[in-house]
C-alpha cells in the first residue's frame, strides 16, 4: 500500500541535499562552494486508524495534519457486554 494521506492526498516526495563548504562572502570569505548533491525523500508523517467513512468502520491510513485538521470520525466506542451465564440458560 502506497505511502498516501487518504483525506489531504499528502505523499513522498523527492529532493536534494546540498553539501557546502567555505565562507560567505559577506562574511569576508570567498564564496560558498557546493561539495555535494544527494538525493533525498520527504516522507509524510502517516498514521494507521480507525474511522468512519460512508457510515463504515474502515482502517485508513492518514497524515497526522488530516487528524489535527479534524477530518477524521473516529467510531463510537463499543457497550457490548458477554451474556451472564444465568441469562443463557433460563
Amino acid at each position: 500500500m502506497a505511502r498516501k494521506c487518504f483525506f489531504t492526498g499528502k505523499k513522498t516526495v523527492a529532493g536534494r541535499s546540498i553539501a557546502r563548504r567555505g565562507k560567505a562572502k559577506y562574511l569576508g570569505g570567498v564564496g560558498r562552494k557546493t561539495t555535494g548533491i544527494t538525493k533525498r525523500k520527504f516522507k509524510p508523517n502517516i498514521q494507521k486508524v480507525r474511522a468512519l467513512v460512508d457510515g463504515k468502520v474502515m482502517r485508513i491510513r492518514v497524515s497526522a495534519k488530516a487528524i489535527r485538521m479534524g477530518l477524521v470520525v473516529k467510531p463510537p466506542k463499543r457497550d457490548w457486554k458477554p451474556e451472564t451465564a444465568e441469562a443463557t440458560e433460563g
